[in-house]
């Protein structure tokens, strides 16, 4: 079976952990990659071409939405964010997922 590969851009480190920590229950997940800001996570996107991307929405220097306009290879996109405001237009970017800070691991799960 092949493996599904991720990465996490989120300028949080405890958020970082937290999502990194809920995935290793996912034997067909691999991490390949953790980022705290979007121009790193731009470029690691382009570059690895993850299958699955948890992305925060605020980060400094490139939001999650501006990141989504420069990538080249198209991921699938889970936001992670403190703000349910954001969800309308991540459901507009094709997101497959929306997980409202903090969320439990059976809502990670999900």
């Amino acid at each position: 079976m092949k493996k599904i590969t991720a990465v996490i851009i989120e300028d949080e480190k405890p958020a970082r952990d937290l999502v990194a920590g809920y995935m290793k229950e996912y034997e067909n997940v691999e991490l390949i990659g953790q980022y705290d800001n979007g121009f790193s996570g731009l470029k690691a996107i382009n570059e690895l071409q993850p299958d699955v991307v948890f992305l925060d929405v605020q980060m400094p220097k490139l939001t999650g939405f501006e990141m989504l306009e420069l990538i080249d290879h198209q991921p699938e996109i889970i936001f992670t964010t403190a703000y349910d405001q954001y969800a309308i237009q991540a459901f507009e970017q094709n997101a497959v997922d929306y997980l409202l800070k903090p969320f439990s691991r059976e809502r990670f799960g999900e």
